[in-house]
């Protein structure tokens, strides 16, 4: 597998599958979850909807992962993942490592050969970028996958440089 990092917008990313750090709704939001929802059109929220409406009734559950169409987005599919919210009080890094081992068991059935991921909790979702790099690097390298080009798609220059240290630096 091929991990590299793109400073960049997320939703230009000509994959096979795109990453979305979703809220458990699965109706959209704010960040990475707004734009993906307002580029790729309706026929995302459409599937969520549906999705909802059968299996996932309470919403998608922190560190579970799930497809729908990517609607007009360069990708075909999006890979809706929900991030837990940081605690200094609890440990919640499993879950976040869950959220990229899901996203590629996902990314796997679509036999998708690449997946842009953002930095799933570091946004909104208050995660400490060094920990949340740590975390997406080292868990997309530890799982087996027939995915072979991972690209980590930050927006900001100051989560991209930390992401390049991670990536770069010692395993």
């Amino acid at each position: 597998m091929r991990i590299t990092l793109v400073q960049g917008d997320i939703t230009r990313q000509e994959v096979d599958a795109v990453v979305n750090a979703a809220n458990s709704s699965l109706l959209g939001g704010g960040g990475v979850d707004g734009a993906i929802h307002r580029r790729g059109g309706p026929a995302i929220l459409a599937e969520c909807r549906k999705l909802r409406a059968s299996h996932y009734g309470r919403g998608l559950p922190t560190g579970q992962a799930v497809a729908t169409t990517a609607g007009e987005l360069p990708a075909r599919w999006v890979i809706h993942t929900v991030g837990p919210v940081f605690s200094r009080a609890l440990d919640r890094s499993e879950l976040l490592a869950s959220c990229y081992r899901e996203s590629l068991r996902v990314a796997d059935e679509l036999e998708a050969a690449s997946v842009a991921f953002p930095a799933v909790s570091a946004g909104i979702y208050g995660w400490p970028v060094d920990d949340a790099a740590r975390i997406a690097i080292g868990t997309v390298r530890a799982t087996p996958t027939r995915v072979t080009d991972v690209r980590f798609v930050l927006l900001q220059p100051d989560v991209y440089a930390v992401f390049e240290r991670v990536l770069t630096g010692p395993p």
